[in-house]
Order: structure tokens, then C-alpha cells, then sequence
């Protein structure tokens, strides 16, 4: 078993769950640690942030940071998960006539109209096939057996929800019926796009549903900064995984940051507070805490009646992975 702690951005390929990625990179770096930071359905691709070693310890502070997307909105008809892997399904707006039917017809005011209405603070009702639980049970579960209970709305951002082509034709006429919308989106955790993508073809009175799926960004990574798991291999192989594997200091980068003594690192380590005599902190900001080397240490919360930094999670120096 590799010694490895660190940050590892992947492309996620098509077909596959976030869970067998986990295993992949288990397999390819022969570590038992391993996570990842949000899950991304099984036909969508881009950024899975998986956290490596001691990295783990810090998922709880990367699972609510904004996401960004680039999907392809299917206008024409919905389906029963709100994606292309679903079955059709038949709405008011389909049994139209072909001279009736909205398809097509939409202008660049009610495109706009429609994307403006889903921007900002908005509620979302999450879709049955999704991992979210109620009432301890998995809704994707009861959705298949046949099951749909009442789900409450919960509050989202959309921080950005545009075409991205915004000149020529925004419809791509895909001449079986159907009409094709590239957007781009830019979201709070916990937004469900496939619910975007139906609730903007509600807005124009059509069904639709969301075809493609690729996360572009999850937080500061970028998929510019992503991996296929073939690259992971190669780079394995050639002995430089380094280029790669990011510090685990990475993974909180949005967080201040203060370089310790090799005094206050002891401290830190048995989960001591350490005293500051200046700060710009506000009382409860989270602050990472590094060695003289600039390795991550702990994560922090400053409390100000004490003027002191209090670890929350240390990133103990274990000699071994358990």
C-alpha cells in the first residue's frame, strides 16, 4: 500500500457510478483511503474531487461548495428520472398538435424569460430519483418499486443560468421531434440540474428533460485541472504522481491560512488551542493550519473572547493508513 495523502481531480467518464471511480483509484493507487467530495450520476461526466489518505478527514468542509455545469437541455419530452436514461413519459403539452406545439416556436425573449424566472434564490422539489433520503429511506429506492411520496421544496441558487451559445440558433433542431438547448449553469450544493432542465421546459409548456451532464467546476477546481483515470495510470507508471496528486492544503484553499511553530504543531497535534496576538479573523472563521513546510496540520475555528485558534480536525501524523 502507497503512503499517500492529497487532493486528485478526475474527469469521470460516462457509464459509471462516483462509487466504482472510488474503487478505480483505490485499484490503480493501491490505497484503502479514499473518498469523494459529491457524487455525479452514472451518465454524467466532469469533476469528482476524491480525497486521498488523510485528505478524507476533510470532506465535511468541501460538500457545500458552488458547483458549475454545462448540460444539454432535450425539449420535447419528459422522462421518469429527469434525464436521458429514463422512460418517456407523456405530458399536456405533448398531446399538442405539430401546429400547436411550443417546440421550436420559442422566441429569444421567452428563452430569456424562461432562464431569468430559475435564476437567484429558488425552490426545488427533489426529483424521486435522487439519493436524497425521506424518512430514512432513499427516494431512488421507492422509485423503484414504483413508489412516489410528497417531497418538500428546498431552497437553491442559481448563480448562473445561461445559454452557451447565445448568438444563431439557441434550438438545435434535432428533426425527430425534439429540440436541443445548450446552458450553462452555475449552482449552490444540492441544486438538481435534471430538475432545471424540467422546470425550464414547464416555463416554455413543453416536457423535457436533461441529455448531457458535465460538471466543470466543484469550488477552485476546475476541470482544466481534471484526470481521466487512463492519465492516473500513466502518471503511476512514469513515477510522477505528483504532478497530479494536489497537498491536501489544496483542498481548503478558500480558508485563510496561518504557518505554525514546530511548538504550536505539537500543541495542534494533541488538539491544543493556540493563542494569537493579531487577528483578522472573524469570531468562528475556520483558518487552516500549517506546518514551517506548509503542510496542512489542522482545521481551525478562531474564537475572539479568547484570542486563540481552536483545531476542530487534525490531520494527525499517522506512520501508517488504517
Amino acid at each position: 500500500m502507497l503512503h499517500m495523502d492529497g487532493v486528485l481531480v478526475i474527469d469521470k467518464p460516462p457509464g459509471v457510478t462516483s462509487h466504482d471511480v472510488v474503487d478505480d483509484i483505490r485499484r490503480i493507487l493501491h490505497v484503502r483511503r479514499v473518498g469523494h467530495t459529491g457524487t455525479l450520476d452514472p451518465f454524467a461526466t466532469g469533476v469528482l474531487v476524491m480525497l486521498i489518505g488523510r485528505a478524507t478527514r476533510l470532506a465535511q468542509f468541501l460538500s457545500g461548495v458552488e458547483k458549475e455545469y454545462e448540460a444539454v437541455i432535450r425539449l420535447g419530452y419528459a422522462t421518469d428520472t429527469g434525464d436521458v436514461t429514463g422512460k418517456p413519459i407523456r405530458t399536456n403539452e405533448e398531446s399538442l398538435g405539430p401546429s400547436e406545439s411550443p417546440i421550436g416556436k420559442s422566441s429569444r425573449e421567452q428563452i430569456e424569460t424562461a432562464l431569468e424566472s430559475l435564476r437567484g434564490e429558488i425552490d426545488q422539489v427533489p426529483p424521486m430519483y435522487s439519493a436524497k433520503k425521506q424518512d430514512g429511506r432513499k427516494l431512488y429506492e421507492m422509485a423503484r418499486r414504483g413508489e412516489e411520496v410528497e417531497r418538500k421544496p428546498v431552497r437553491v441558487c442559481i448563480h448562473k443560468f445561461e445559454a452557451i451559445k447565445p448568438t444563431g440558433e439557441l434550438l438545435k433542431d434535432n428533426l425527430d421531434g425534439t429540440f436541443d438547448f445548450e446552458v450553462r449553469v452555475e449552482c449552490s450544493s444540492g441544486t438538481y440540474v435534471r430538475t432545471l432542465a424540467e422546470d425550464f421546459g414547464k416555463r416554455l409548456r413543453v416536457g423535457a428533460h436533461l441529455a448531457e451532464l458535465r460538471r466543470t467546476r466543484v469550488g477552485a477546481f476546475q476541470i482544466q485541472q481534471a484526470q481521466t483515470l487512463e492519465q492516473v495510470k500513466i502518471s503511476l507508471a512514469e513515477e510522477a504522481l505528483g504532478r497530479v496528486v494536489l497537498p491536501t492544503d489544496a483542498a481548503l484553499s478558500r480558508f485563510p491560512a496561518i504557518d505554525l511553530t514546530a511548538n504550536d504543531v505539537r500543541r495542534v497535534q494533541n488538539g491544543m488551542a493556540v493563542n494569537i496576538s493579531e487577528a483578522n479573523w472573524t469570531n468562528g472563521e475556520r483558518v487552516r493550519m500549517r506546518d514551517e513546510q506548509g503542510n496542512l496540520i489542522a482545521v481551525a475555528e478562531y474564537d475572539e473572547a479568547s484570542a486563540s485558534l481552536r483545531p476542530g480536525v487534525v490531520i494527525a501524523r499517522d506512520e501508517t493508513q488504517k
